[in-house]
C-alpha cells in the first residue's frame, strides 16, 4: 500500500523515513534467523520457504520506499516534522532482547536478533504517529490502511504466537517464570495499545466515509 501510495502520488509527505527504517531493521533481524534457523516457524510447509520470503518481498519494498524518499523524492518528504530520536529506542530494543530472548533456535545471539526485531517492530510506528503529530494530525487515506494493516498484521502474528506459545522455551531468570512467552506476547499487545488511538479514529472514519477516508486525530 505504502509503495502504490508513492508511485501514485509521487509525493512522500505523511511517510515517516525514521519509522521505515526501523521496519526494514526489524526484518532484516528477524531473517537473519528465520532464513536458516527454525525456532520461531511454523512446523508445516510455509515454514521452508513461504514466511521468509514475505519478509525478504516486504523488505526490499521498505527499502524502496526509504530510496524515493530519502532520494527521489526527497524535496517532499518533511523531515523536520520527522524527528523523534530512535537510535536509544532501538538501543534499548536490544538491551531488553538480550535479557528476554528465549533458546528457541539454541544460539543466544540469533535468539537475541530476533527478539530485538520482533521490539523494533512493534515500536517502528512511533515516528509515524510522532510524524502525523507534528503535521497536524491528519492521516490521507492510504496512509490510514497501511497503519491499519500494520495492526492485522500484529494480530495475525500474536494470534499464531498464542498457539505456539508452549513451545516458547528460555533459561530462567527465576525459577517457572517464562519471561520469553511473556515478552513476546506482551510486545505484540503493546503494538496494539500504541495503535488504540488511531483504530478509533480509522474505524470511525470508515463507518462514516468509507475507503476513501481522511483521519483527523
Amino acid at each position: 500500500l505504502l509503495t502504490i501510495n508513492i508511485l501514485g502520488k509521487g509525493d512522500v509527505s505523511g511517510i515517516s523515513a525514521r519509522g521505515l527504517q526501523m521496519e526494514a531493521l526489524s526484518f532484516g533481524l528477524r531473517l537473519s534467523s528465520t532464513t536458516w534457523l527454525n525456532g520461531y516457524l511454523p512446523v508445516d510447509a510455509s515454514g521452508d520457504f513461504l514466511f521468509q520470503a514475505v519478509d525478504v518481498c516486504a523488505l526490499l519494498l521498505t527499502l524502496f520506499n526509504l530510496y524515493r524518499i530519502q532520494v527521489t523524492n526527497r524535496s517532499s518528504y518533511q523531515q523536520e516534522q520527522d524527528g523523534l530520536p530512535t537510535l536509544p529506542i532501538v538501543l534499548v530494543c536490544f538491551i531488553l532482547a538480550a535479557i528476554l530472548h528465549s533458546d528457541i533456535n539454541g544460539r543466544p545471539l540469533f535468539d537475541t536478533f530476533w527478539m530485538a526485531g520482533l521490539f523494533i517492530g512493534v515500536v517502528s510506528v512511533l515516528p509515524q504517529l510522532w510524524l502525523n503529530h507534528q503535521t497536524g494530525g491528519v492521516i490521507e487515506s492510504c496512509m490510514s490502511h497501511y497503519i491499519a494493516m500494520l495492526a492485522v498484521s500484529r494480530i495475525l502474528s500474536g494470534i499464531f504466537m498464542w498457539y505456539a506459545r508452549d513451545s516458547i522455551s528460555n533459561a530462567y531468570w527465576i525459577e517457572g517464570v517464562n519471561h520469553a512467552r511473556w515478552a513476546i506476547l506482551g510486545a505484540h499487545a503493546l503494538h496494539l495499545v500504541f495503535l488504540a488511538d488511531f483504530g478509533y479514529h480509522y474505524v470511525k472514519a470508515l463507518a462514516q466515509k468509507g475507503l476513501n477516508c481522511q483521519i483527523e486525530m
